[in-house]
Formats: C-alpha cells, sequence, structure tokens
C-alpha cells in the first residue's frame, strides 16, 4: 500500500500555487485548456460511457503477439539521427547527439493498480535497463499511461534533466529526484538545452491528474529545435486553434509525432479523432509525421489496429507523408522521405 501510494505523486506546493495564480491559464486553481473543454460530448454521462466499456467489441486487442524489432539504443553511432517507438507514446530520439526519451511507459501496464491495463504481447519488449544514458526526459503530462512511478524511478540515474509542464515537477521531487534536475515551465516558454538546440512547451487540449483532482498540473506538447532538425512532439490533445498557432510560430516540421488512438465520439475534445488528424498536420505545416498513442494499451473500445489503418488511408488520400514503424524499429531522421513502411499491423489483424 505504501508503494501504491507513492505512485499517486504529490499535490503542488504552496510556493508552486503561489506562481499559478499569476498565470492566464490558470484559474480556481486549475490549469485552463485555451478553448472550453469539456471531458465528455454533451449529453452523454460517465455513466453511461462506463456502461458503454461493458459491451463487447471484437478486436479491441490483438489476438496474437505484435511484432517488434530490437534495436541496441546503448550502442547507436554517434552521428545517426533516429526515432525509436515503443509502443503507444513511448519514444527515444537521437538527434545531432543528444539523447531524449519521451513518456516511457516500460512497468508492463498503465495503471497503478498491478494487473490492469496491461500491455499487449508483443508491446512490451523495452524496459529500463534497454535505455543509454538520456540527456532529456520530456513528459507531457502526469497520467499513468505517460508518466510511469516503476519507470521514471528505474532511469532516475540514466537522466539529465526532466522536462516538464507546471506542476508536474512535484511528483519528481516527492519521488525523491534532484530539484536541479527538474525543468518546469509553461505553454510558450523556451529553455535552450545547448548550442543550437532549444526545446519550447507550446499548448495542447487535453487534462491533467492522478487522483480525483483534475488539471492542477500542465498538459504540454513541445517543439524540439536541433541544430539540423525541427520536430513536434504532440503529447495527448483534441483538435483545437492551437495546431494552427504552433504551426504558423515554429513550422514547417520535419516530423510531427501525433496523437492517434483512444479516441471515442463521447470524448471528442480531449482526443483526436482521426477524421481531425489531417487538419491538425495542415495546421501544424507538418512535412512528415508518426502516429502514436496506439498498439500498447486498451483505453477506449475501438478496434486496436483502427488508428493505424485510417491514419495510412487518409495520409495517402492527402498526400502527406506518413511514418509507419514497428515497435523497435529505426526511424533514420534523415532519410524520412526516402523512407518506405509496410502495413505491419494487416497480419495480425
Amino acid at each position: 500500500m505504501k508503494n501504491l501510494k507513492k505512485q499517486f505523486g504529490q499535490f503542488p506546493d504552496e510556493k508552486r500555487k503561489e506562481y499559478f495564480n499569476t498565470l492566464p491559464n490558470y484559474l480556481n486553481g486549475r490549469f485552463q485548456n485555451i478553448l472550453t473543454t469539456p471531458p465528455l460530448l454533451e449529453g452523454e454521462s460517465m455513466t453511461k460511457v462506463l456502461l458503454h466499456t461493458l459491451c463487447k467489441v471484437e478486436n479491441t486487442s490483438p489476438k496474437k503477439a505484435l511484432p517488434f524489432v530490437i534495436t541496441d539504443l546503448k550502442n547507436l553511432q554517434p552521428d545517426e539521427n533516429v526515432l525509436v517507438w515503443f509502443g503507444h507514446s513511448s519514444y527515444f530520439i537521437q538527434a545531432d547527439g543528444k539523447k531524449f526519451l519521451i513518456d516511457p511507459v516500460f512497468s508492463g501496464n498503465a495503471s497503478p493498480m498491478p494487473g490492469s491495463v496491461k500491455a499487449f504481447q508483443g508491446a512490451d519488449y523495452y524496459k529500463p535497463e534497454h535505455m543509454p544514458d538520456i540527456d532529456f526526459l520530456l513528459i507531457s503530462h502526469d497520467h499513468w499511461d505517460h508518466l510511469d512511478y516503476k519507470t521514471v524511478q528505474e532511469i532516475k540515474d540514466k537522466v539529465g534533466k526532466v522536462i516538464c509542464g507546471l506542476g508536474t515537477g512535484q511528483h519528481f521531487e516527492y519521488w525523491g529526484w534532484d530539484v536541479d534536475k527538474i525543468i518546469e515551465k509553461n505553454w510558450w516558454e523556451s529553455i535552450d538545452l545547448a548550442e543550437d538546440f532549444r526545446i519550447t512547451l507550446t499548448p495542447a487540449r487535453h487534462f491533467s491528474g492522478r487522483l480525483l483532482n483534475r488539471n492542477i498540473s500542465l498538459w504540454t506538447s513541445f517543439v524540439l529545435k536541433t541544430p539540423t532538425k525541427n520536430l513536434f512532439l504532440g503529447g495527448d490533445s483534441g483538435y483545437g486553434n492551437h495546431f494552427a498557432e504552433i504551426g504558423n510560430k515554429y513550422g514547417p516540421f520535419d516530423l510531427a509525432v501525433m496523437e492517434n488512438g483512444q479516441y471515442n465520439e463521447k470524448w471528442p475534445y480531449i482526443h483526436t479523432l482521426p477524421e481531425q488528424l489531417m487538419a491538425e498536420l495542415q495546421e501544424l505545416k507538418a512535412k512528415n509525421f508518426i502516429p502514436v498513442h496506439h498498439s500498447k494499451f486498451k483505453l477506449a473500445q475501438h478496434v486496436w489496429y483502427e488508428p493505424l489503418e485510417l491514419a495510412a488511408r487518409y495520409a495517402e488520400e492527402n498526400n502527406i507523408k506518413i511514418t509507419l514503424p514497428k515497435i523497435g524499429e529505426k526511424v533514420d531522421l534523415n532519410r524520412l522521405d526516402d523512407a518506405s513502411w509496410i502495413k505491419w499491423w494487416e497480419e495480425y489483424r
């Protein structure tokens, strides 16, 4: 029980809240979305949604183990510019010699309750011990499927700095991380990481919370600018006018990592629906994109491979380049335009 309590993290302290109260996107003790963002569609209730989850839907989980590629992350060549996706929203980037790890969840489930929300078979090969030293750990928000207590505690000694939205750093402090390793920022604030490396926190349309109290810490997306790359790292987000603003300020992007999965028509404001994805990419001015937030955990009632199938179809119809690696497969950031990807999920349906 002590370990379970620890996993929940800690609310922002009084010093943090005093500062938050000076900010335009914080009101009545809560961070605010740019647009009004109900958690559910008008007319829906949580009771109705929960009852709907009891209805049997075919193929929400794979019938056999998903494929994965074993990549030795500890022995990459220094000049390799790569992205490696681990399923759901966890991925690694090496760009111009710096290593980034985003939203790692390697404990086998996306819930504080052991044995619940388990990873699909084949989607959980990568563990903390496979990670190299990480210059920057990026956390988009504190939901269980993005901030995993067990994982971050096991990689603590490998991480140089943590970069997250306001309030999320309180969890890391509570878990014993050195305060000097934690960088918390608000939307539109930037951090110069090294010469010609800059990361900017940008808005997302979502929410936060590891307990019943929502939105006491900030959810975010990121713009990562390196000497040779310009990347959008999307986090979780419903559609909104922030995509156009981010694209106008920081685009065009060589690659956008886009949330695409765990959606439902009953909660259309907090997750992107497949038919909205192309508009987001066009507004971001993204030259290429990789869809994530799928193929590891069942958090919604759609068929497990539907996000991939629809993203691939819509990308082809709209002449937008798409990147579709297997879990663990290297994406060469220097050859995005030349890469060709198979629809690997088709033989696992």
